[in-house]
């Protein structure tokens, strides 16, 4: 005869591994549904990322109280590679007529500069040309949503109404949404391509800096 006293221990052990099973079966499912939406979110993100191509889109007429140029690190006191597309460009919309002055946008990079981006900036456009008093500086902020506030303030101050604000191309849907929440009317955003940055590093970047951004929007 079966001795029911080790039945009862084995039964519980298999209804046992059965349930852990289950639980498996779900937190897997959960993991991969998580997984999908991360995808969904960083593909959609991407997209819109690389899809910018300005606003208004490029080609269309567009007309400033001022420029901004979004700051980028300065190497040895000297605006670097990247940084320099962007003044470039925003020199060639300066000398088009685009807009008569310029805001400046970057404060103290901690890679021995001495000087703010701002300032390396300024001194950069001084030496293409432009007169150092068509040039404000923003010379304080730390990050994209910081540049287009404080730029804002000095418009704001000068009785300054519009901005063409000026950036990468992989930069520039996040800049417009920034600008948009601050309070800028109309956004305008001009984006140039780079032949010096890894671009695929920088998008990729990108939508981990967009996604952080949209979650600080939530709490401005």
């Amino acid at each position: 005869m079966l001795d029911m006293r080790q039945e009862r221990p084995s039964a519980s052990r298999s209804l046992s591994g059965r349930r852990s099973k289950i639980y498996l079966r779900r937190l897997m499912w959960i993991a991969a549904a998580g997984l999908a939406v991360i995808a969904a979110w960083c593909a959609t993100l991407y997209f819109i990322i690389v899809g910018f191509d300005g606003v208004p889109k490029q080609g269309a007429a567009v007309r400033a109280d001022t420029g901004i140029v979004l700051g980028a690190s300065l190497w040895n006191n000297e605006p670097s590679p990247g940084l320099k597309e962007r003044l470039d460009y925003a020199f060639q919309l300066y000398k088009e007529g685009v807009f008569p002055r310029f805001i400046v946008t970057g404060g103290l990079d901690h890679n021995g500069s001495t000087l703010t981006e701002a300032e390396g900036m300024r001194n950069y456009l001084v030496e293409k040309g432009v007169p150092g008093e068509a040039v404000s500086m923003d010379t304080q902020s730390r990050s994209t949503y910081e540049n287009l506030l404080f730029a804002k303030q000095i418009m704001d101050e000068n009785g300054w109404a519009s901005a063409v604000i000026v950036t990468h191309n992989y930069h520039g849907a996040r800049a417009a949404d920034i600008a948009e929440t601050v309070g800028y009317d109309p956004v305008q955003v001009r984006v140039t391509d780079s032949e010096v940055l890894m671009i695929p590093y920088h998008e990729a970047r990108e939508v981990l800096a967009f996604t952080k951004w949209l979650g600080n929007k939530l709490f401005l």
